[in-house]
């Protein structure tokens, strides 16, 4: 099984992207595109895992807890790693405070299991495409950028979560594919 930690999204942002999507797609028809309804804030990224360790992953799980629910708003367009080499198209996500706290909460649950912690500070971002350079040409990434640049200052929602969730991958020749394996509400009062 291939596994992540995530934040799932109110159905008016996820419809939000739907339109955004659509828009940037005729840019840049040859990235690859995320389909909406898999668009998620990834706490940590699990990776390929045995079936019986999902039982242990999900005791270790729910006792995560925190004051408030989290906070985000979706706004502001960029690229990782950065606009001279893309490889991923990004949206940013504004949040409360408690987003890294939990987001570091869940890598130091899950590090007893033998699941390594990140290397890189916690970023949160929506992926919106994947670029793979030898598929896209320079005028269309130009134009992927300007109609990225045009969208930037534009919101696309906002959330308030009080669970995360577990989610299986699974890789599909039309896609990424996620299931919900277990939800974890966090948030004071959401038990």
């Amino acid at each position: 099984m291939r596994l992540f930690v995530a934040l799932d999204l109110p159905e008016a942002v996820r419809q939000a992207f739907r339109e955004l999507i659509s828009q940037l797609k005729k840019s840049c028809p040859n990235a690859r595109w995320v389909r909406p309804e898999g668009i998620h804030v990834t706490l940590k990224f699990i990776g390929h895992t045995d079936e019986n360790n999902v039982e242990p992953i999900c005791a270790a799980l729910a006792p995560i807890r925190s004051e408030q629910p989290v906070e985000m708003e979706f706004r502001g367009l960029g690229f990782f790693p950065h606009e001279r080499r893309p490889r991923v198209l990004w949206c940013a996500v504004g949040a409360s405070a408690n987003l890294a706290r939990l987001a570091a909460d869940v890598v130091r649950a899950l590090e007893p299991l033998g699941i390594p912690g990140e290397a890189r500070e916690y970023v949160p971002h929506l992926t919106l495409a994947r670029l793979e350079p030898e598929k896209i040409s320079p005028a269309e990434f130009q134009k992927l950028e300007r109609a990225a640049e045009e969208a930037a200052g534009s919101s696309f929602g906002s959330a308030r979560e009080s669970e995360f969730y577990l989610f299986e991958s699974m890789l599909k020749p039309t896609g990424a594919e996620y299931r919900r394996v277990q939800a974890f509400p966090f948030a004071k009062g959401s038990v």
